[in-house]
């Protein structure tokens, strides 16, 4: 290597990381210190070892859960239902959300009755649903396209009527039918609002996922990981399904914001 290129390569490699670098890393010290002191105390026998088990422990149970492929059959039914309840809840809630923003009178007919539905707890639906669905997938499924459809049709209707009236005036100017002024000015205009419904249905739909898995037992899931651990007082397992589950919803945030980046280039807002 040149002298110039080793200097400039030395250079590189001792430059101070950047604000952006600092702040990834400055995120892992809380994690890290709350593994260090979990272990700390675990080691050190200053907690009941049945109520708080060693990080060991939990690795252990990890590796035979990841090696037995019970992990892979809990998830990926857990997965397999929150995408069926997601996709189901969001498609209704774009239909309903453009229905309520592009339409006046649709929404002074069904605005104030969703209006009052988006006011009840969701959970407050599961006796209901229990009993016309029962305990199975179906009834999960069902509750969580609950989840998903009342951000998606917030923030789609909120988009929509919040178009700028200066881009509808120049619409107006260059002679736009009432769909071109649609699908070329109110719903790109709407886009930004309406991927956060969907983002926000992602999660909340995750979300519900292990809310329908824990109280509608029936069938296997992640969840249900976490029944079966505090059922037999395995907090190794409890522990582990609670870390599977952070993970899994932190994957889908980072990947949503990936697709948001991704969009803002796309429509030029960056």
């Amino acid at each position: 290597m040149s002298g110039p290129t080793r200097d400039a390569a030395e250079l590189a490699a001792v430059q101070p990381l950047q604000p952006a670098e600092r702040s990834r890393w400055r995120g892992l010290v809380l994690p890290v210190a709350a593994v260090a002191l979990w272990w700390a105390l675990s080691s050190a026998d200053l907690v009941n070892s049945a109520l708080l088990v060693s990080p060991g422990k939990v690795l252990a149970t990890a590796v035979d859960q990841v090696a037995s492929g019970r992990l892979w059959r809990a998830l990926g039914a857990s997965l397999a239902r929150e995408a069926t309840g997601f996709v189901i809840g969001t498609v209704l809630g774009l239909l309903l959300g453009a229905l309520l923003g592009l339409s006046t009178l649709a929404n002074r007919i069904v605005g104030p009755s969703f209006n009052t539905f988006k006011q009840i707890s969701l959970f407050a639906w599961i006796p209901l649903i229990s009993v016309w669905f029962g305990l199975g997938d179906v009834a999960k499924v069902v509750f969580l396209s609950l989840a998903a459809l009342v951000p998606v049709v917030v923030n789609t209707c909120d988009g929509i009527r919040t178009t700028p009236p200066a881009l509808l005036e120049v619409a107006r100017v260059y002679g736009y039918t009432r769909w071109q002024t649609v699908t070329q000015v109110v719903l790109p205009a709407a886009l930004p609002s309406i991927f956060t419904g969907v983002y926000l249905a992602l999660i909340y739909s995750w979300l519900a996922t292990i809310g329908a898995e824990y109280l509608l037992v029936a069938g296997r899931g992640i969840g249900n990981t976490l029944i079966e651990g505090s059922e037999h007082f395995q907090m190794d397992l409890v522990i582990f399904g609670m870390f599977v589950i952070g993970l899994v919803g932190w994957s889908m945030n980072a990947a949503a914001r990936a697709v948001e980046r991704r969009l803002a280039r796309w429509t030029g807002r960056t």
